[in-house]
């Protein structure tokens, strides 16, 4: 079998090992980052979190950014992929709008370390990770286009609205959301918010009084 190139027990087990100590190693990093802060952390706080010695690291990043730009191209990517996957399993615009709000409120309540720093550093003006956080964004407002323009087909979205702007609309109630639950420690059912949010983005917040003036 080994004239075949084919990897050896010892090499599989080899592999798993190296991608385990990698994925600790970043969830270890992730958490250091959202309680200390990403300037105020250390290489050494990392590694005494992850159980691993300091040169270990190095192994894996090349330095403290590295470990950021890695948080960004494999933990943002992961939760969005669960956005995908919750957004195909609705049929009409507004239900695939309520899963993808209900998934990225549940997504971000189940890691609050995860939440604290994708927040931190996403509004940051200088940002570290730039591509790859101009990426996910474009990814997520690239999926609430892809909603609002089937609920403007299914004429459950006025078609009037300029998409953009609804984009931006959507994604800025979802942030304050977040933010508002962070800063308040937690104290309340962050996933709570999607019924009540989505609600508003639907229905907006004028009577139908208003509207039929």
């Amino acid at each position: 079998m080994k004239g075949l190139g084919l990897p050896t027990e010892g090499a599989a087990i080899s592999t798993k090992a190296k991608n385990d100590k990698y994925h600790r190693i970043l969830e270890a990093a992730v958490t250091v980052f959202a309680q200390s802060g990403f300037h105020e952390s250390t290489i050494s706080q990392i590694a005494r979190a992850a159980g691993v010695a300091d040169g270990t690291i190095y192994l894996y990043f090349k330095n403290k950014d590295d470990i950021l730009v890695h948080f960004f191209n494999y933990k943002t990517r992961q939760v969005f992929a669960c956005f995908r996957e919750e957004v195909d399993q609705a049929q009409t615009a507004v239900d695939k709008l309520r899963n993808l709000i209900r998934r990225h409120l549940d997504e971000f309540q189940k890691d609050r370390f995860m939440a604290v720093l994708y927040q931190a550093e996403t509004h940051r003006i200088n940002r570290l990770a730039e591509d790859q956080i101009h990426e996910m964004h474009k990814m997520y407002l690239d999926l609430i286009a892809e909603i609002v323009e089937q609920g403007q087909v299914e004429g459950a979205i006025r078609r009037d609205l300029y998409v953009g702007l609804v984009k931006r609309y959507i994604i800025g109630g979802v942030d304050e959301v977040i933010n508002t639950w962070l800063h308040s420690d937690g104290k309340y059912d962050l996933t709570s918010m999607a019924d009540p949010l989505v609600d508003l983005f639907i229905r907006g917040i004028g009577t139908q009084q208003e509207l039929n003036r």
